[in-house]
């Protein structure tokens, strides 16, 4: 039965538009891995508007290749600038730097990319035979246990923040209120909208993303004032010799195995992934005094692990409707801009985005190898590019972009509004992330709780009463106790007697 579906994806994928699609959006999330400062997110959001204009299975397949693709890139810097290009590649600077002040920066970025390949390979296998068996499990789901999961994904998300928990819990509180702008469905009237007769539809989803990951990290990079030193090495040898495959084999096979069942988390996904595999590593290493000295396992099992959870992060989107990260809540955006639903039934009434998107992962990663090895030399000349002729280029697309979604002046001031926003957000210590996530379940959040209350005649008992729905609670409310007792205690010990 997998196998045939497997097919069908194939099948799918393979058309000329979506392998198009797929090409450019790797070639994309490569390009803007290498670049340190935006991001897959920014990136996505930048180019949301132009997926509009797309088969809704094309523009997922792009926006996935994007995220996927940056996982790759992002190496790049880290290894040849000790600069992240990507918030997953924290912790390849570690020792993927000290290579190649050695001399070793090829193998070290080729163990990258063949790392990255083969956790993404292995994970996507997991990804299809788990995702149907979770969707099955997913159609037991009531309007209890949606609300349940969702205060749960939330919950954890904002604790996994990598600031201020406390502040996260704010910001995700306004994406919340942020989210029910507009009519009431229920009574159609408006709320909330400040007499802004644009917001009776609600905030559009949009302007919101690519003002606070488009034009906030413009201004945040043009602020810091980035520069970056290119370390002047040779590439003469990109593939990893014998003893490197050695060293690296079981890390990369750890790597999958922690980036897999990580990415599966709410909040997990490819940045916790690369943390814990490297201290996995470390810890069950018999030299771990070689860490961050230049050892290839330490490269091998991040890069692998971050890949993994990239594709693993794809699972709860998919069959439950729940975005584990920020990037994943941004395609879920897509999917619903698109009028398609994420959830148990995607399976049946979109086989072609859920098989092709599947399917069309093994062609991005296998694309992402050819282009990753043979030309590394492309994306060292790329880095040399200056920040500050990238940024009026990038901040003109934003602009055209978002006007030409629904053809509205007042969307391109709602971006720069929340541009503005997300700068001070990054200054400030506030997260854009818990936001976009809060905004964009607010309304599945919303109606599974009033139909909750409706089956239970106004009672909250019903959260505790059935069995699924009363674990998902519990753990979310206990998450969210232990934090706020963290937050209070650290309150107390800072107060003055």
């Amino acid at each position: 039965m997998v196998l045939e579906q497997v097919l069908y994806g194939f099948q799918v994928a393979a058309t000329p538009a979506n392998l198009m699609a797929c090409f450019i959006g790797v070639l994309l999330g490569t390009f803007i891995g290498v670049l340190p400062g935006l991001g897959p997110v920014a990136t996505i959001s930048i180019l949301l508007p132009i997926t509009l204009k797309m088969t809704p299975v094309a523009a997922i397949i792009m926006l996935a290749g994007i995220y996927y693709g940056a996982q790759y890139g992002g190496s790049t810097t880290s290894i040849l600038v000790n600069l992240p290009g990507e918030a997953t590649s924290v912790m390849t600077t570690l020792d993927g730097y000290q290579m190649a002040l050695q001399g070793r920066a090829g193998p070290a970025l080729g163990i990258a990319a063949i790392g990255s390949f083969i956790g993404g390979t292995i994970a996507l296998v997991g990804v299809m035979f788990l995702s149907a068996p979770l969707a099955t499990f997913a159609l037991r789901f009531g309007p209890p246990e949606f609300f349940a999961l969702i205060f749960l994904a939330l919950t954890i998300v904002t604790s996994l923040a990598v600031r201020s928990t406390l502040k996260a819990i704010i910001v995700a509180a306004l994406g919340l209120l942020a989210g029910v702008v507009g009519m009431d469905m229920d009574t159609g009237m408006p709320r909330f909208t400040m007499g802004i007769r644009t917001f009776n539809d609600g905030i559009d989803l949009v302007p919101v993303i690519m003002g606070l990951f488009g034009v906030g990290e413009i201004l945040s990079n043009v602020d810091e004032k980035m520069k970056i030193d290119l370390l002047n090495v040779k590439l003469e040898r990109i593939w990893p010799s014998m003893r490197d495959w050695v060293e690296s084999r079981m890390p990369i096979l750890r790597g999958t195995a922690v980036g897999f069942f990580l990415g599966l988390i709410p909040g997990g996904g490819a940045l916790i992934s690369t943390f814990a595999s490297y201290a996995v590593e470390k810890r069950i290493s018999r030299h771990p005094e070689k860490f961050g000295h230049g050892a290839i396992e330490g490269v091998a099992g991040p890069e692998t692990a971050n890949n993994a959870g990239a594709q693993a992060s794809f699972i709860p989107l998919l069959a439950f409707g729940i975005p584990s990260n920020v990037v994943t809540a941004v395609m879920l955006g897509a999917l619903m801009i698109h009028g398609v639903e994420p959830g148990p039934l995607l399976m049946t009434q979109h086989a072609d985005i859920f098989w092709g998107v599947i399917t069309s992962m093994y062609i991005g990663n296998a694309m992402l190898v050819v282009l990753n090895l043979p030309l590394v030399g492309v994306w060292v000349q790329i880095l040399k590019i200056p920040y500050r002729y990238l940024f009026p280029i990038i901040l003109l697309f934003c602009m055209v972009g978002v006007y030409s979604t629904n053809n509205n002046v007042f969307d391109i001031f709602t971006m720069f509004f929340f541009g503005i926003a997300g700068y001070l957000m990054n200054k400030f210590g506030f997260e854009p992330a818990p936001f976009v996530m809060g905004m964009i379940l607010s309304s599945l959040f919303e109606n599974s709780f009033r139909q909750s209350l409706v089956l239970s005649d106004g009672s909250l008992g019903i959260f505790f009463s059935r069995p699924l729905s009363a674990v998902l609670m519990t753990v979310g409310l206990l998450v969210l106790a232990s934090h706020l007792l963290t937050w209070f205690r650290k309150l107390m010990a800072t107060s003055p007697e």
